[in-house]
């Protein structure tokens, strides 16, 4: 059966993206609501898969088994998920639905995609609709008193919470509508090879909210050696969970995570309102910043030989399992850009290649903050030392001797740069560029 003569002009159809759930799927409850023939679609789209050089990418191997997932709940219900390969844009300009709707994202390429598709649809009369799903507050949703946006995350926190309702929490029950689920016989799944993927050997963390770890998240959360973060990131990022769900259980119980739940939407707010970060530091003076840019030093940084246990067993635990802990993160990033003066963007790029749960907002967020480069980041003059937060966060060094199991044995290299010359050096070159215009 040809897919594209299930696509009428009574048709409305449902874009899946960021938003990988049937219930709790604001764009896809709007859809059934407003529209009694309701087709959801999935576009893998070329412009991002042409740009991954793994084949083996296992956020690929992600999206699609959690298609399946959604495409056999569809199927009974009487539908199915058309799954369709190529560019978006020239995709839907070949179609002729009645309307378009989808769940807003906020990334660059995607606003330049949507735009191309909102008009191209426009000059066939078909309406193109996008809903907020996949944050709370969206784009100038949180602004200071004099309507800019907030570059500094305490303050933002303050008005976000001062905002919420019961309103930005709310469910929406998608299954009241089933029924405007288009009734098709069942379409082709394609398996990856078809989309030039193959299946990933990486485990990924399962979609379970552990309320137990939440309640003890604030206690827990710095200390890579033990299961204290609750590992649904992946989740968030490809919308496999409802973060009004999630929002609505840290309300209850845990502040502190909640807090990493405003973190999210606050770099989703600067990206929007400042989209030159993507490529450029937020305060412009960083730029200035001499780096050195050694390629052999940054390769002994990403595949974990740099003779610093924590970064190591960071980089390592990134290069096995796709994921890394927040605290860790925070280390290596600092350590990339103040130790060894390598330009944040290498290490927010090869994080971009190898993390399941990369957000661009929230890595570049991430990558500027440990740079010091960014909107609201840790001071130039604060240096982690990788020595004091080991002792401090892995004391027993558990975390350390599962993914650098050599330690202390001649087989492990010597530390790649003394600490207290790194940071001296890091201090006059940041100096130099800043010209000491900014802190003090």
């Amino acid at each position: 059966m040809n897919s594209n003569n299930q696509i009428d002009t009574s048709t409305t159809l449902f874009w899946f993206r960021r938003d990988l759930r049937i219930e709790d799927n604001a764009g896809l409850y709007y859809s059934l609501k407003e529209n009694d023939s309701v087709l959801p679609i999935f576009i893998f789209d070329t412009e991002i898969l042409d740009k991954l050089e793994d084949k083996e990418d296992a956020r690929v191997d992600f999206i699609h088994q959690s298609l399946k997932i959604i495409k056999d709940e569809l199927e009974q219900m009487g539908s199915s998920l058309l799954i369709l390969h190529g560019n978006p844009v020239t995709i839907l300009g070949q179609l002729n639905p009645k309307s378009v709707y989808t769940n807003q994202d906020y990334e660059p390429y995607a606003k330049r995609r949507d735009e191309e598709v909102r008009n191209l649809l426009s000059k066939k009369g078909i309406t193109f609709q996008t809903f907020k799903d996949q944050v709370i507050f969206e784009k100038t949703e949180v602004k200071k008193d004099d309507g800019t946006p907030y570059t500094v995350f305490t303050p933002y926190s303050k008005k976000w919470k001062a905002n919420l309702s019961d309103s930005q929490t709310k469910i929406f029950p998608t299954k009241e509508y089933q029924h405007n689920f288009k009734k098709v016989t069942p379409f082709h799944f394609p398996e990856l090879p078809e989309i030039g993927f193959q299946k990933s050997t990486i485990l990924f963390p399962p979609r379970i909210i552990k309320t137990k770890l939440i309640e003890q998240y604030h206690e827990q959360r710095n200390f890579p050696a033990i299961e204290g973060t609750s590992r649904l990131s992946i989740h968030l990022r490809f919308g496999t969970v409802s973060i009004r769900s999630l929002v609505r259980l840290a309300l209850k119980k845990n502040e502190a995570w909640l807090n990493e739940l405003i973190w999210r939407d606050f770099y989703h707010m600067i990206l929007w309102n400042f989209p030159k970060v993507e490529k450029e530091a937020f305060k412009s003076q960083y730029d200035k910043i001499q780096w050195r840019n050694d390629e052999t030093e940054f390769t002994a940084w990403l595949e974990g030989k740099t003779g610093y246990p924590i970064v190591d067993a960071g980089m390592r635990e990134l290069n096995t399992t796709g994921f890394m802990h927040n605290r860790v993160r925070m280390i290596v990033a600092s350590f990339l850009t103040k130790h060894l003066l390598i330009d944040w963007r290498w290490g927010e790029a090869y994080f971009a290649k190898k993390l399941l749960d990369f957000d661009l907002a929230a890595n570049n967020g991430g990558w500027q903050w440990a740079a010091s480069s960014g909107c609201d980041a840790a001071p130039y003059f604060r240096v982690f030392n990788p020595y004091l937060q080991a002792e401090k966060f892995d004391p027993e060094s558990n975390y350390v001797k599962k993914w650098v199991p050599e330690i202390g044995s001649s087989g492990y290299p010597k530390a790649i740069v003394d600490h207290s010359f790194a940071r001296k050096r890091v201090l006059d070159v940041y100096k130099a560029a800043l010209s000491g215009s900014e802190e003090s």
